[in-house]
């Protein structure tokens, strides 16, 4: 996802006069800037660094639905549809099955060595931002073992 396809999404979501749509692309838009901004690239963000916002984003979108009271429930549904909206933008991430196999077929020489720090050290630096690291960590265990 680049930074002009939200900006061009959230043109749309303003002209659908869909208010949630666009203060979720916007809040995503500023978070990207930001981010750019930190590091020093203010005009020429690329698609890694959007991606990693917004997954960043999602994570937090998540946990703000996990940890919400069950009597709250416009609050649930707000943070329900903000996630399902972030979710729209996120970078497909690998399936256990697909982390398995690429571990098996590209980090065979690392994997024989049991450690299991020295393996997520390598196959986190691969996999970022293409996997979660909680998946990436069960499959690396059941690796080992």
């Amino acid at each position: 996802m680049t930074l002009e396809n939200l900006q061009k999404d959230m043109i749309a979501a303003m002209k659908a006069q869909e208010k949630v749509r666009k203060n979720v692309i916007s809040s995503l838009i500023a978070a990207v800037k930001k981010y750019g901004i930190d590091n020093g690239v203010r005009n020429d963000i690329t698609e890694e660094m959007t991606n990693a916002v917004i997954l960043k984003e999602l994570k937090s979108a998540k946990e703000q639905l996990d940890t919400c009271p069950a009597e709250r429930s416009d609050l649930l549904q707000e943070y329900k549809t903000n996630y399902e909206i972030i979710k729209e933008y996120a970078p497909a991430q690998m399936g256990e099955d697909e982390i398995k196999a690429l571990l098996t077929e590209k980090f065979a020489d690392i994997i024989a060595t049991k450690n299991k720090g020295m393996i997520m050290k390598t196959v986190m630096a691969e996999l970022k931002g293409k996997a979660d690291g909680k998946i990436i960590n069960k499959v690396v265990a059941e690796l080992c073992n």
